[in-house]
This record gives structure tokens, sequence and C-alpha cells, in this order.
């Protein structure tokens, strides 16, 4: 029983923003219907437990073509709390789905739309994917190294850090609100605005003349060696972010080099040759080894892990920071709640596997599901 148990949230099936948006919701305890677009036959031979973006909630194929699918969506939302779209902007209009229709049906409802480059805007009609949201925002430019490409942390920054996140953020914002209020409104989610929001402290930084605009100029892109990613004898690597002194000081004294012998930590100067030193240290020892000696003390060191071996790490095994789905390993619901604790994940229903039941919980019954079957608006 999450803390948004008794929360209810159509979903319209999307790309990874939107149906991870909706996996945090339901995380937490929210009923999230998924409506999809008819498939193919045989189509959906996936295990529904491998749809990890997909879990916790049931969904549902409609043929919006025809009205009384467009009916039976317009009944689900009248009923719902809020609704989850990642279209382009006017594509929902065009259905008969757009936000002032759905919101004379359910004054209430909170409409979140997720797209990259948001509802309005020179380029609001244009595609695009993560990388081009992220290289506009400013915040693709300071990765990487001097004299190469920036490089694309998979899609990380866009779809899912500032788009999805911000649209659950905003979605439950607005149900707060609406709580209040007893009105419902538009949450406009784009990924330029959600990814410009997490530069905020490189703009404060910036600012106050901490920051350069020169790739592997700044203390977090990699120039400093206190922050900094190392290879290891075995070809593995390791982070190490000490970056306050009595942080580095114990790296020093655990990698077993002396402070006097080397530049100080803020002479940027120097750096280029401390980096040298430290190369050389941490290329003498397996990644193992520097886990043994490093791991757990104030130095600032965590190796770097593949996805296949973090859910090992004794740490995260501990915190139960991974679990298991009918045989697939994947991230447990977060944050956690000291009361409210959501339950374990379970696997998605898949439309067509289930659907009287899926449209029973939303007050659907027997006579009107034969009714909608009699219309073949399902797949």
């Amino acid at each position: 029983m999450g803390p948004l148990h008794g929360i209810k949230v159509i979903e319209m099936a999307g790309l990874a923003p939107g149906p991870f948006a909706s996996m945090m919701l339901a995380d937490m305890g929210a009923q999230v219907l998924c409506i999809e677009r008819p498939a193919p036959a045989g189509a959906r031979t996936q295990r529904p437990a491998a749809h990890i973006l997909q879990r916790n909630r049931r969904s549902l194929a409609l043929d919006l073509k025809k009205p009384a699918a467009v009916d039976l969506l317009h009944n689900l939302v009248a009923s719902a709390d809020a609704l989850i779209e990642g279209f382009r902007p006017g594509v929902m209009e065009r259905l008969g789905l757009g936000p002032d229709t759905c919101l004379e049906a359910n004054p209430r409802l909170v409409y979140g739309r997720m797209t990259g480059w948001g509802q309005d805007g020179p380029l609001a009609q244009a595609a695009g994917h993560d990388a081009n949201y992220i290289a506009l925002a400013g915040a693709l430019h300071p990765l990487g190294t001097p004299g190469t490409p920036p490089p694309l942390p998979l899609n990380l920054l866009g779809d899912f850090g500032g788009g999805a996140m911000y649209l659950a953020f905003g979605l439950v914002c607005a149900l707060l609100e609406a709580r209040g209020s007893g009105k419902g409104q538009v949450v406009d989610a784009a990924m330029v605005d959600g990814v410009a929001s997490l530069t905020a402290y490189l703009h404060a930084s910036r600012a106050n003349g901490r920051w350069r605009d020169g790739r592997g100029e700044n203390i977090l892109d990699g120039a400093s060696p206190w922050y900094h990613v190392y290879t290891t004898a075995d070809e593995r690597y390791v982070t190490v972010a000490a970056a306050e002194p009595q942080f580095y000081a114990e790296l020093l004294r655990r990698l077993g080099l002396d402070a006097e012998a080397l530049p100080g930590q803020h002479d940027r100067a120097g750096w280029p040759r401390l980096q040298a030193r430290l190369t050389e240290v941490f290329r003498s020892r397996t990644q193992a080894e520097w886990r043994e000696r490093l791991e757990g003390t104030d130095a600032c060191f965590a190796p770097v892990m593949p996805l296949s071996e973090a859910p090992g790490h004794p740490h995260l095994k501990a915190r139960g920071t991974f679990v298991e789905l009918d045989g697939v390993v994947q991230p447990a619901p977060a944050p956690r709640f000291s009361r409210t604790s959501p339950e374990a994940p379970k696997a998605w229903i898949p439309a067509g596997v289930d659907d009287e039941r899926t449209l029973d919980a939303w007050g659907i019954g027997a006579e009107a599901f034969r009714a909608l079957q009699a219309a073949q608006v399902f797949e």
C-alpha cells in the first residue's frame, strides 16, 4: 500500500519517458491503466516480467478510430485522477481526447503531457530524441574530454531525468493542489525544461566564477585528479570523489602517497602531474584489490560496476536496491517510506489477457464489457 494508493491514472502508451513516469507512480501504489494501440496477431510474445517499465499495471488495447472506443476512454477519464500522454502537440486533440475535452468530462483531472520540446515554441512540432534535448539545454556540452565530441550519457538525462521524473513530480504537485481547489490542470513536462532545471548548480557555479565553458577544465568534468575515473591493473575502473580536504588527505594516506611531495589539491597548474601520479598508482592493483583497500572508507571511492554486476554488490544487496521478478532482475521501487511502503513489484498484465477484470476495476461491468466486445473496440 504505497503513498499513492487510491490514485487512478490513465496512461496513453508511448516511448521511454511516459512509461517510466507511469512506473514511478504505479510503484508508489497508484492504479495505472495503460491504453495501447491494437497490435498485430502474435506480436505480444515477450515475457510480461521482462517489461520492467510496464510493471505494476494492466494494459488495454483500444482501436481509437472507433467511436465506441473513444467513448469508453472518456468514461475511464471521468473516473481518473490523472492522464499521461506523450504524443506530439495536437495528436490527442485530433483523437478527441485533448485536455479541454477531458477536463470538461472531469474538472479535477490532472492532464500530464510529456514531450521533448514542449507544447509551444518554434520546435514544438519537430521530431527529436534525448540527445537533441540535452544538447540544446546545455547539459551535453560539458561532458567528456577536450578535443573529442561529448559522449552521450545513454538516455538517462533527457528521457528519464529531465523528462519522466519531472512529469511524475509535476503530476503529484498538481494532484496535491487539486485536493484543495477541486480543479485539475495541464502539466506541460518538456525534456528541454527538465534538463535545463538539472543544470541549475552549473549555472550557479558559472555565475560565481567557478565554472568554465571549456570541457575538461572543471572540478566535476574530470579535470581534477581527485574527482576522476581511473583504470586498474585488470582493465576495470574505479571512481574517486575526494573533494573535501579531509577526504583528499584520507585518499592520499590510503594510497601511500605523501602530500608534501605532490602539487596542492587545488593547484590547477599541478593537476596534470597529480593526475599522472594517481593514474600510475591505480594501475598498480586490480579493481578488487582497490575495493578491499578503499571501499567503505572516507576516501570517497566506488568501483565502476557493470549493469550485470551492480545488483550483486554487498551494499545494494543489503538494502534490497534490486529485486527479482520471475527471474528478471530490476531496480526496486524508490524512494523508501517509513510507513506507507510500496508492495513488491508485480509483472505487467498485457492487453487481451484479462480485459474484463481490468475494466471491472474501473467501474465497467460485465454487460458493458460484452457490448464493447461486440463493437470490436479491443484488439
